[in-house]
This record gives structure tokens, C-alpha cells and sequence, in this order.
């Protein structure tokens, strides 16, 4: 049985409880007691290097907290698999790789349920995933299309301002960086942003030599897709 409607539920807390350090209408509503906004990293199969970008949620998420003042509740990410319990306990979930992924058919099954019922997944190419999360994406969501958003779609403008799309933060092919969606009944469920690498852009410091103002750019565009996700 589908748990999704928990997704819901931490979505709606996070939303309220930072409601005031954002963009938009005020929300009066008393949240209560929450556990916060959490981001999870998902664990695949295929042989790829799913644990990619091993400081970037941390870095994502202490900025949530202090930029757009949303409650999290892990200074750390959390992982899971398709068929963890835990997954429908995850607003957002986060992927990343260079290399193949393979979804058995129950966790296709199990990410299908995920996402129509209330999740987000954003899988950001690390350079290389492209071909297997193609794949991999029409298993979950067969009949589904990726879309490719254009510059004036509110995610590029969410809290910071991109008028040219994606920020190009490495140049692998030296292609322009991409955004495509996948949507359910009128919300998106799926963000795969490509020749970007916006992950290696929100490592810490040193990790890779990108300049401070490439590195902003990657986290500004992150929190735009956090805000959007919890906006929408």
C-alpha cells in the first residue's frame, strides 16, 4: 500500500513554517511541532555512482535553513532505496551519477507510487547518467515525457533570478545547460537537469576548482528548485 500522503504532510509543515522568509502571500497557519524539511539521496542499482556529490545536500540544506529560513530537520541527507519504508517519509528526493541505473521492476513500481502520490525526484547528470536515467525514467513512468522548460518558467525565477535558464557551472560537452520536467496532473514529480552539473557546484569548497561566483550560482538555482517544490 502507498504511504505518498506522508509526503503531503512534510511538505505542508516545512511550507508553513517558513512561509515568512519567502516570496509570496503570508501563511497565518500555526504548523505545530514538525520534523522539518529533509532531502534524501536515492540509492540504485546499475553499478553507478550514486553516491556522488557527497557534500552537496548538506551544503543545499544548511542554505535552505539560512537564506530562505525553511526548518529543516537533519544538518545531514538522508538515503534511500526504492523499496525502503523511509521512502514515502521523503519530500525530495535527490539523484545523481556518471554512470548506468537499473531499477528492478518492484522499485519502478514502488517510485511510480512515490512520485503520482505526492514526491518529488530531481536527478542532476553528473555527466554520463543521461541514457540510463532515460531509460530507466519511462520504466517508472511509462507514457511520461520529458519536457524541456523554457527561461520563463517560475523555477527560474523562484527566489533568484535566472533569465537564461540553467547556470552552466561545468562544460562537459559544451552544450547549454538544460532543464527538463516531467508532470503529473499540472505538478512536476521529475527535475532532470543536464550539462549542468549543478551538484559539483554546491560541493564544498576546494572539492572541485570552480570559482566563488560558479559555486553561488549552483546554490542559487538549488534553493530556486527547494522553493519551487515547496510552492508547488
Amino acid at each position: 500500500m502507498s504511504r505518498a500522503p506522508i509526503v503531503f504532510l512534510a511538505l505542508a509543515a516545512a511550507l508553513a513554517a517558513g512561509a515568512a522568509a519567502r516570496p509570496g502571500p503570508a501563511r497565518a497557519a500555526d504548523p505545530g511541532p514538525a520534523a522539518g524539511f529533509t532531502i534524501a539521496r536515492l540509492k540504485y542499482g546499475g553499478g553507478g555512482d550514486w553516491y556522488g556529490d557527497q557534500t552537496s545536500l548538506k551544503n543545499l540544506l544548511a542554505a535552505a535553513r539560512t537564506r530562505l529560513g525553511i526548518p529543516v530537520g537533519a544538518s545531514e541527507e538522508a538515503v534511500v532505496a526504492p523499496l525502503d519504508e523511509a521512502l514515502f517519509r521523503q519530500p525530495f528526493l535527490f539523484m545523481c551519477g556518471h554512470g548506468n541505473v537499473k531499477f528492478t521492476p518492484a522499485e519502478a513500481e514502488r517510485l511510480r507510487a512515490y512520485l503520482v502520490g505526492g514526491g518529488f525526484l530531481w536527478c542532476d547528470d553528473d555527466y554520463g547518467i543521461d541514457t540510463a536515467f532515460r531509460r530507466e525514467l519511462r520504466r517508472v513512468l511509462p507514457g511520461s515525457e520529458l519536457v524541456e522548460l523554457p527561461f520563463g518558467h517560475p523555477l527560474f525565477h523562484q527566489v533568484y533570478d535566472f533569465p537564461r535558464g540553467l547556470p552552466k557551472i561545468h562544460e562537459h560537452d559544451g552544450g547549454p545547460a538544460r532543464a527538463f520536467a516531467v508532470f503529473h496532473e499540472g505538478r512536476m514529480v521529475v527535475l532532470y537537469t543536464f550539462d549542468t552539473d549543478l551538484g559539483d557546484g554546491l560541493e564544498d569548497e576546494g572539492t572541485h576548482p570552480d570559482p566563488p561566483e560558479k559555486r553561488d550560482q549552483a546554490l542559487r538555482m538549488a534553493l530556486n528548485i527547494v522553493s519551487y517544490v515547496l510552492t508547488h
